[in-house]
C-alpha cells in the first residue's frame, strides 16, 4: 500500500516525537516541530533528534538526583 500523503514531525511538552498529517492540525499537547515531507523522510528526523526517549520531566529529576 502507497502512502503519498505529506506529514510534518510533532513533539509534545515532554519532548516526545511523532508524525502528524501535514494538513491538520496537531492534536492537543502537540506542535509542529520539524521538516514537512514524506512518511520515511520525517521518521528519519525523529530518529536523528529523538535520541534520549526518557520524558523531559524524567530527565530532569535525573539530573538534580
Amino acid at each position: 500500500m502507497s502512502d503519498d500523503r505529506t506529514y510534518r514531525v510533532v513533539r509534545n511538552d515532554e519532548e516526545q516525537y511523532s508524525l502528524w498529517w501535514a494538513d491538520r492540525q496537531p492534536p492537543a499537547g502537540w506542535a509542529f516541530d520539524g521538516p514537512e515531507g514524506s512518511r520515511e523522510q520525517c521518521l528519519a528526523r525523529i530518529g536523528e533528534i529523538w535520541t534520549d526517549l526518557r520524558p523531559l520531566s524524567l530527565r530532569e529529576r535525573m539530573a538534580n538526583a
